[in-house]
């Protein structure tokens, strides 16, 4: 039995204050049973949630992945923009051209995200969250593709992309040059067991993909962590 995407997780100075950020801009609610930090989920309960746990290193580097959210018109990226700034966004150049669509933006804790310009086709028919756009190689999104068992929606020149059979956020990875990693990641996926299943037996699945466990010393009564084949870091819950 396949483990399922349960949460992107932010490692957050304030988790509280960058969980009602988000709350707002997506229009998110608080999860009830959060174990630890705050926890915000899509109005219908579908898909991934957001973690935000407590994290105290500075943030010194480019994040590897961010999310890019979708637009119906000019108008609605405008809306979003403006809601983003009214509560506590900021903009960032991160070497984007004056002729990109996008707007590219940060939240409180300086975490990086992407307003995409109406029309994007790529973002087709996905949610507001378009994807979680990551850096990373293709070995890389054909390990998280056979991982979570989503289908390759793209794989071209070493970019890749997944997307749930069930629809909404696609995952992508955009391929070399990668950038070497440099500490702890602040976004990283916690994947979610499905009842009755047996996690050693699913962690060793997952060892055969080629992911490997992490710091033992980061491990909780609930978790086991562990890096994918680029070093990212992730966890897996082994109770609910």
């Amino acid at each position: 039995m396949t483990s399922q995407l349960f949460a992107v997780c932010f490692n957050a100075t304030t988790p509280s204050e960058l969980a009602r950020f988000w709350s707002g801009v997506l229009g998110w609610e608080p999860a009830t049973g959060s174990d630890d930090g705050v926890t915000i989920r899509p109005p219908e309960d579908t898909g991934f949630r957001i973690r935000f746990l407590p994290g105290q290193d500075p943030k010194t580097v480019q994040n590897r992945a961010h999310f890019d959210l979708t637009s119906a018109s000019p108008e609605d990226q405008r809306r979003t923009v403006a809601r983003a700034l009214e509560l506590g966004g900021t903009h960032i150049d991160v070497g984007q051209r004056p002729e990109d669509g996008h707007v590219v933006l940060a939240d409180p804790d300086g975490n990086e995200f992407c307003v995409i310009e109406a029309g994007n086709t790529f973002l087709a028919d996905t949610g507001l969250i378009g994807a979680l756009a990551c850096d990373g190689t293709q070995e890389v999104g054909y390990f998280w593709s056979e991982a979570l068992r989503w289908p390759l929606v793209w794989d071209q020149d070493q970019e890749t992309a997944i997307q749930s059979p069930k629809g909404g956020t696609k995952i992508s990875w955009g391929g070399p040059p990668v950038a070497p990693k440099k500490g702890t990641n602040r976004l990283y996926f916690e994947l979610a067991l499905p009842v009755g299943a047996d996690p050693e037996a699913e962690v060793g699945r997952l060892i055969s993909l080629g992911a490997a466990r992490g710091d033992p010393g980061g491990a909780d009564a609930v978790r086991v962590q562990m890096l994918d084949p680029d070093g990212n870091e992730f966890a897996v819950r082994t109770s609910p």
